[in-house]
């Protein structure tokens, strides 16, 4: 989990996962376009991103295809955000139950 932190740390490559959110598939010659960095900085940012599971790549030909791996991310999601979102759906869930049985007992 420490690298996809690491990973997602970096601007530069959360603009790549959206990119690859955006149009999934690419190879790096079209994830570069438009981008203020050197082809040797997106690649070592995607390497980054590989070794964290963001990224997984495909060999089809001569090109090698990139696509977002959502899975790790989603990891964060459940373990660090999906604990606060427990609390609160359980406190709207206790705050209906009050009110129907107030309205029961009117």
């Amino acid at each position: 989990m420490d690298a996809v932190f690491k990973a997602l740390a970096d601007a530069s490559r959360r603009d790549l996962l959206d990119r690859l959110r955006a149009d999934n598939g690419q190879t790096l010659s079209q994830l570069c376009e438009r981008l203020a960095m050197t082809r040797q900085a997106v690649s070592k940012h995607l390497g980054i991103l590989e070794e964290a599971n963001l990224v997984a790549t495909v060999k089809r030909g001569r090109e090698k295809l990139h696509y977002l791996n959502p899975v790790p991310i989603h990891e964060i999601g459940e373990r660090w955000i999906g604990k606060f979102e427990r609390g609160r759906l359980q406190a709207l869930s206790d705050m209906k139950k009050a009110l129907e049985q107030e309205k029961r007992d009117e």
